[in-house]
């Protein structure tokens, strides 16, 4: 008797595990995934309909988050105040881009102190 195999495991993180953002090219368009990351920039052009872009880094670069009206007042104080933001959402592809967009963002900037702790290991 075989004992059952275990299945492969996905070849990125996903939720609530954060993929770095260096490897958000590997998902598929569609895919769910959380990345997290320092806001660098929010954008509101006047022109995007109610659209804001929101650009996270983490140590490994930097991801470009869509996040529509309706996401944007459900999540609002997040998105405003947010210095490191966790967000959850779908890849989407264009022109040679990568973005995710989001679906739920949660402002986790009380974790900033942690970050200076050195890391076991």
């Amino acid at each position: 008797m075989t004992e059952p195999s275990t299945p492969p495991p996905d070849p990125w993180p996903l939720p609530p595990a954060c993929i770095p953002h260096n490897r958000l090219v590997d998902p598929p368009a569609g895919a769910r995934v959380c990345v997290a990351g320092l806001v660098l920039v929010r954008q509101r052009p006047g022109t995007a309909k109610g659209v804001i872009f929101v650009t996270l880094e983490d140590e490994t670069g930097v991801c470009n988050v869509v996040v529509w009206a309706k996401t944007y007042e459900k999540f609002r104080r997040a998105v405003i105040a947010g210095r490191l933001l966790r967000v959850t959402g779908r890849i989407q592809r264009e022109a040679g881009v990568v973005h995710v967009v989001a679906e739920r963002i949660e402002d986790i900037s009380y974790m900033l102190d942690s970050l200076l702790e050195p890391t076991a290991g």
